[in-house]
């Protein structure tokens, strides 16, 4: 699922964001709606079911550091549907790998009407990361336009060094899928009509040394003897 590109205007008011929101430092423990139906926070916001329910969360994708596993963890699988992911928060962590699964169960439940909580343990740089790659692709965002877009709605956030360099390295991927997606059929033509081409040079080329390889056998055989007429005129 991936909206339509954004006009200047519509560019710079999604970025910006709602501007009558007033931050409050105890609002880092809430969690805030990036898109509709997709909500970015910290642990603490999904682990109140009254709060979820009030919130209509459908989908929580859970994201902590393995250490983290005995307290960070899905505590309402009854009621809503999880996805879980074991990832380290430094500079070495590779999120690009990780991200198409959690993209693909976001999109799936923004396609069934759902609305979605992304959380890690303090909302600040885990989960705001995979957010951040999510609306970029879904807005075809640069990724500085998709960082301060969910800056703009949940301004605690703090991606580390490591993942802004992956936020920059992620631009450039989804831009290049997307360029081939543009033209599948194009490519395909191009390529079957070479393929076409080039089999075509070498049945011509096959049938250019056939008759090559006949005239030189040719040459090889014997001429008849010339016959010679005893009463024809001789012309001196």
């Amino acid at each position: 699922m991936q909206a339509a590109p954004l006009n200047e205007e519509q560019l710079k008011s999604i970025v910006q964001g709602p501007g009558d929101v007033e931050w409050r430092y105890e609002m880092r423990r809430e969690c805030q709606e990036i898109l509709p139906g997709l909500l970015l926070g910290p642990f603490v916001a999904s682990k109140s079911l009254d709060t979820l329910r009030a919130l209509g969360i459908t989908h929580i994708v859970c994201i902590r550091d393995a250490k983290e596993a005995f307290s960070v963890r899905p505590r309402f699988p009854e009621h809503f549907q999880y996805m879980t992911l074991d990832v380290e928060d430094n500079e070495e962590q590779n999120l690009i790998r990780l991200f198409p699964a959690a993209k693909q169960f976001i999109e799936e439940a923004l396609s069934q009407h759902g609305r979605v909580l992304v959380h890690c343990n303090g909302g600040i740089s885990l989960s705001p990361a995979f957010v951040v790659m999510f609306v970029m692709q879904h807005h075809q965002l640069s990724w500085e336009n998709a960082l301060h877009m969910v800056q703009n709605r949940r301004y605690c956030i703090s991606p580390n060094g490591g993942f802004l360099t992956q936020l920059k390295e992620y631009e450039a991927i989804y831009r290049a899928s997307i360029a081939v997606a543009s033209y599948p059929n194009t490519s395909r033509t191009v390529s079957r009509r070479k393929r076409e081409d080039d089999e075509d040079d070498e049945d011509g080329t096959d049938r250019y040394d056939d008759r090559k390889r006949a005239l030189v056998e040719n040459t090889d055989t014997p001429l008849p003897a010339p016959i010679y007429d005893s009463d024809a005129m001789e012309i001196s």
